[in-house]
């Protein structure tokens, strides 16, 4: 019954993506391309910075979160370097591929904890603030490997990701207990509001409707670690410690979150095979229309019961 549950809420936005899909040549590629930057840019900050400014946030979910998500991405990092063998030839387009095993959708992120009894946006904003950094390093400095990038080019890239800037901003006010004046908070508010269906329609939109047909080891492997090993390992790490229920839960999710709508321009950027991530990101996607409403029972039953 949770399941179902589960399934039912998480509905209505898997339908936006495939509503993405059959409206994907009613705008031209650029367009798509305009709204995820504008999503990048604009609309996802304002909805990080408000879910986590928004109310106060407990300095001690703060030093108890950030290590396990520094951990979770960790254990995808080393576990997607031992299917090198298998992967691509040529280290870059290893590198591009190597990287869905880490990033993390924060578009489904932020709908996944709505459903959570326990949890909810304000902690997924402190786990999105403390794995946008980690996670950027990871993959930038795998694809820049090759030298396409120096050290100082790299380091800004990093620090000035309009997630990281948002969120980090979101989770000072939080902690801080500051309030924005009205007139400011509220655009921000609005624009918070459009960011999730827009990135659902372009996810749907830009997304390679039959990867699954071409799933072979190497992206079955990618797939299994973002989709079952990090939230498996993020579960356990939540009952080892004992972690409050509220944050146990949204670690879970967060592990179980499917890999980064936009890690092809990114592995584009840097001249990586741009359609073998476009089908990892298609396939993470697609099978997380099963594997994450499982992962939210999961965590309902486990922590629920604490």
């Amino acid at each position: 019954m949770v399941f179902i549950s589960v399934f039912s809420g998480l509905l209505p936005s898997f339908l936006l993506v495939g509503l993405g899909g059959l409206l994907r040549k009613r705008l031209s590629a650029n367009a798509w391309q305009g709204l995820d930057r504008l999503n990048f840019e604009i609309l996802f900050p304002a909805l990080l910075f408000v879910a986590a400014a928004s109310r106060p946030i407990d300095p001690s979910k703060l030093i108890v979160m950030a290590p396990v998500v520094w951990a979770i991405l960790s254990v995808g990092l080393a576990l997607g370097w031992l299917m090198r063998g298998t992967g691509p030839t040529r280290f870059l387009d290893f590198a591009g591929a190597w990287q869905v095993g880490w990033r993390f959708n924060t578009a489904l992120g932020l709908v996944a904890v709505e459903l959570l009894t326990q949890g909810g946006a304000g902690e997924m904003a402190v786990a999105v603030g403390m794995g946008v950094p980690v996670a950027n390093l990871f993959a930038v400095s795998a694809l820049s490997r090759g030298g396409a990038l120096g050290f100082g080019a790299t380091v800004a890239k990093i620090a000035l990701n309009p997630f990281l800037l948002a969120s980090l901003g979101g989770v000072v006010f939080g902690l801080m207990g500051w309030r924005l004046p009205s007139p400011l908070m509220a655009p921000l508010e609005m624009l918070a509001r459009a960011a999730i269906p827009i990135a659902l329609l372009s996810i749907g939109a830009t997304m390679n409707w039959g990867a699954l047909a071409r799933l072979d080891r190497f992206n079955a492997s990618i797939c299994a670690i973002k989709l079952v090993a990090l939230p498996s390992f993020a579960l356990l790490v939540s009952v080892i410690l004992g972690l409050d229920a509220g944050v146990a839960s949204v670690l879970v999710v967060f592990a179980a979150l499917p890999t980064a709508s936009a890690a092809h321009v990114l592995a584009s950027a840097f001249g990586a095979d741009r359609n073998l991530v476009a089908t990892l990101i298609a396939q993470t996607t697609l099978l997380s229309a099963i594997s994450l409403p499982i992962w939210i029972s999961i965590a309902e039953l486990v922590f629920s019961m604490r």
